[in-house]
């Protein structure tokens, strides 16, 4: 592993050269804000706006991964939408189980996630008083129904956005962005060590600069055949 993430780095500084100082800058300025500490899950989102929106408002309130559950509607992203966006994100698709909720929330909660289900409940807690105190996800559902009966089972907390008027409930990117704002807003002011490790850090920077850089992949096997011969 250490030897991995030796050849990383370098291949890391050797892409560097092909990326401009204003853009290394800023990476280094947004992987500092980068989190595992939250993680969204999509279970069946269908509508390419609505996915689309949330991968930016992930990517704005520096959220590294998305997980996305597929069981019976495919995860569409409108690039008009998204800017982009999931080029800074890890999206990780569910989609090959029987029972795709059931494999994507046990494998976070054996990350040691408490999974988090966003949606009105007899138990529920508003979103003011949720504190951010342990690593969580935060389970958003489908434009219609909502989350499913495995979700909603599974799930060992439920949250709800404060609400005033007579709609029952927002559009789910709406939903996304003030909840991101509001978690990250309070784990932003704790003493919480919520900061990507620096192997995480130099994984992500690496990644991105991939994104980037035109016809990376050939410079990489340039790379490569010159740093291991």
């Amino acid at each position: 592993m250490g030897n991995d993430h030796t050849y990383d780095k370098a291949l890391y500084e050797f892409l560097s050269g092909y990326i401009t100082q204003h853009k290394l800058a800023k990476f280094q300025e947004i992987i500092n804000m980068r989190t595992r500490f939250f993680t969204v899950v999509l279970e069946d989102i269908y509508q390419p706006h609505n996915a689309s929106a949330v991968l930016r408002s992930c990517d704005c309130f520096g959220i590294l991964d998305v997980h996305v559950i597929e069981n019976r509607n495919t995860f569409q992203v409108s690039k008009d939408v998204a800017l982009g966006a999931q080029k800074w994100l890890n999206v990780l698709h569910y989609r090959k189980q029987e029972n795709n909720t059931e494999s994507c929330l046990l494998k976070l909660r054996d990350e040691g996630y408490r999974i988090i289900a966003t949606t009105p409940h007899t138990s529920d807690i508003s979103l003011d008083d949720f504190p951010a105190k342990e690593k969580t996800a935060f389970v958003f559902g489908t434009e219609l129904e909502g989350l499913s009966e495995t979700a909603l089972n599974l799930a060992s907390g439920y949250v709800r956005i404060p609400m005033s008027g007579f709609t029952e409930s927002l559009n789910i990117s709406v939903s996304v962005a003030i909840l991101l704002y509001e978690m990250t807003r309070k784990l932003h002011k704790s003493s919480l060590n919520w900061q990507l490790s620096d192997d995480e850090k130099a994984d992500t920077l690496l990644s991105w600069a991939r994104h980037v850089v035109k016809r990376a992949d050939l410079l990489e096997e340039n790379f490569r055949k010159s740093y291991f011969y």
